[in-house]
């Protein structure tokens, strides 16, 4: 399995960003939960959003919830985490990752099968 993300970048406090994270290379049953989780300097990762293989279950971390919104389009394999009303804690590198375990809140700080490289995204102004 493939992950590659991208979208990320430099916003102001209060902006907007997309990621994107285009998949490949996997059958039909290779994971059943595909998201996001993030890594800044000097603190723990966290996983922030997961999305279900089948797209009926989400969850979000306290951090973002309200202000990030996952999706998938199954025809292009893509996931896209919308991310709005960013602020500086929001910086960080992003990672796209899929899992072999169901969407739940432990996304939140579990292990993960499959990990792609990451998107900087840098919130300052």
């Amino acid at each position: 399995v493939q992950l590659q993300a991208s979208g990320g970048g430099l916003v102001e406090p209060g902006g907007s960003l997309r990621l994107s994270c285009a998949v490949s290379g996997f059958r039909g049953y290779d994971f059943y939960a595909i998201g996001w989780f993030r890594q800044a300097p000097g603190k723990e990762r966290e996983g922030i959003s997961c999305i279900s293989l089948g797209g009926h279950r989400t969850y979000y971390s306290q951090s973002v919830k309200g202000r990030f919104s996952i999706s998938k389009d199954s025809a292009s394999n893509t996931v896209y985490l919308q991310m709005n009303s960013l602020n500086p804690d929001d910086t960080a590198v992003y990672y796209c990752a899929a899992d072999n375990y169901h969407c739940d809140s432990t996304w939140t700080y579990r292990e993960y099968s499959h990990r792609g490289q990451g998107t900087q995204v840098t919130v300052s102004s």
